[in-house]
């Protein structure tokens, strides 16, 4: 992959439950991490006192965080009714000449700021509820 513009990792929210997906306006800043938790099967027998894992066993996760300003009264509403009534809708995430990550998330924290001389702001964090795809692009 090569370089590319970070404004064109988007966050997309399924608006309407249909599969009708719109990105998250006001967007500044988007981050998305997976992760595999490792399952220890070393023993006293483990070759040389090597640590071994056991392969394909660890619970796999995702994570995606974002932060921007108020944009889109429609995305920002939708937004705060997941995080209030605890839904996990479908995201999509897409990344720049690479595919696109979609599954169930849970909004795990929503905050806000701002100060008396710039805009309020807001960030965003998401944990993956269930199965992902990837897509290539």
């Amino acid at each position: 992959m090569v370089a590319q513009n970070g404004k064109d990792l988007l966050i997309k929210l399924d608006m309407t439950g249909a599969g009708v997906f719109e990105t998250v306006a006001g967007l500044r800043a988007t981050r998305i991490s997976f992760n595999a938790e490792t399952v220890d099967v070393t023993s006293l027998e483990s070759t040389g006192g090597w640590r071994e894992l056991l392969g394909g066993a660890g619970v796999k996760s995702a994570a995606i965080s974002g932060s921007g300003v108020f944009k889109d009264a429609a995305t920002d509403e939708r937004a705060r009714h997941i995080f209030f009534e605890g839904e996990t809708p479908r995201f999509q995430v897409i990344i720049p000449d690479f595919g696109i990550v979609e599954g169930p998330f849970l909004i795990s924290a929503i905050e806000y700021a701002g100060s008396h001389n710039g805009e309020a702001t807001y960030e965003m964090s998401l944990a993956s509820a269930g199965a992902l795809t990837f897509t290539g692009l």
